[in-house]
């Protein structure tokens, strides 16, 4: 099973210290934070997508390029690439781009995001959202899997003998989760393609989760993938963890209540009541994540966000360190325990897409020759 960190790229004020870093730091410490992952032997890096204050990931795959080179073994990923607002043939290029740097190592997770107004300033209508999630998805398959490409759609203008560069490596797309927090028809789209579905549940009740992630599994198997127990899943999560229980209670607190996404509003003893976030000792943070296969099933990814809230970067560069030492040791023998043989253990690799593909003889072209316009002939 795969475990790691996601980053939402928030820029908040550390309320202990009143210090605020700028937009530069915030972008040096979260490239900082990833390659720290990989050094600590955790799976996956991902990183969101924002376009306005108080966030900087505004360019993920420029941050995967740059992280591409200088870590060595972690996957690396977004968290949300925004489906509904950027064009559907720059996420095409750009991604086949990152996967081709990456060698494979790469994948992406497609969603609507959480901010209203971004849909307005790239001139998208928001009651739009689910329409132009489903239509964008679709020309981005054919682009990865077909050479040339004749389109038509409501949402953008019409393609004519596109080809989409580079092609894929190894002519197979990567691999794509869908993220989704309560919509139902993202779960469905997700289980149609038979792609991986994400319920980056941070803010909600384990009930939710498991209905989300219910119809997802059924629909995967109701659409000929595999039997629903063998769906690719993975869940979002928080925590904040100091070897004693209360120190970590009252470490965490003031950024807790003074943070942007959820400061203000319900106290922390609610907040961690009814939500995934763990406050606590390591084998709290254990206890608590191992039971999520019971409500959802065994699944293949677990994501941490513990990067937020104005937490200063020596303190997230302590948590990247308990997580992979104390917590992801215990929880990867937890959740291997009785997991069938074949229930996937991992989301599928670029090496194991590329055979599957071989196999089925539908291996894409990773070159496409030149054509000269007027002759048709190859130059």
């Amino acid at each position: 099973m795969q475990f790691g960190i996601f980053t939402v790229s928030d820029v908040t004020t550390d309320p202990t210290t009143g210090t605020t870093p700028d937009d530069t730091q915030r972008v040096r410490d979260i490239l900082t934070i990833a390659q720290h992952a990989d050094q600590a032997g955790l799976d996956v890096f991902a990183t969101g997508e924002h376009h306005n204050p108080p966030f900087v990931a505004s360019s993920p795959t420029t941050m995967l390029g740059y992280l591409a080179g200088v870590t060595k073994d972690i996957t690396l990923s977004t968290s949300t690439t925004l489906v509904t607002t950027n064009d559907p043939v720059r996420i095409a290029e750009e991604y086949a781009m990152l996967q081709v740097i990456s060698d494979g190592r790469m994948d992406l997770m497609m969603g609507r995001g959480n901010t209203g107004p971004v849909y307005p300033w790239f001139g998208k209508d928001i009651r739009q959202g689910l329409s132009l999630a489903v239509e964008n998805y679709a020309l981005i398959r054919q682009l990865w899997e077909n050479e040339v490409v004749n389109w038509q759609g409501q949402f953008r203008t019409p393609l004519q003998g596109f080809t989409s560069t580079p092609r894929p490596l190894d002519g197979v797309a990567p691999f794509v989760w869908h993220g989704s927090i309560r919509t139902p028809e993202i779960a469905e789209q997700a289980a149609y393609y038979g792609d991986g579905f994400f319920h980056n549940n941070i803010f909600w009740p384990i009930q939710h989760t498991e209905q989300m992630v219910g119809l997802y599994r059924q629909r995967y198997e109701h659409h000929g993938h595999g039997r629903a127990d063998q769906a690719i899943v993975g869940l979002g999560g928080q925590f904040f963890a100091r070897k004693n229980s209360q120190d970590a209670w009252n470490e965490f607190r003031p950024y807790f209540d003074n943070a942007p996404v959820y400061g203000h509003g319900p106290s922390m003893e609610d907040f961690t009541t009814q939500t995934p976030l763990t406050v606590g000792s390591p084998q709290q943070v254990v206890d608590r994540y191992a039971a999520m296969k019971d409500h959802v099933g065994h699944y293949q990814r677990q994501l941490f966000l513990i990067d937020h809230a104005g937490l200063p970067l020596k303190t997230v560069l302590e948590q990247i360190d308990i997580l992979a030492e104390d917590i992801v040791p215990e929880l990867r023998r937890i959740n291997d325990e009785g997991r069938p043989a074949d229930v996937p253990a991992n989301p599928p690799t670029h090496r194991e897409r590329v055979a599957a593909a071989q196999a089925a003889g539908t291996v894409g072209a990773d070159h496409v020759a030149a054509v000269d316009e007027w002759t048709g002939a190859s130059v």
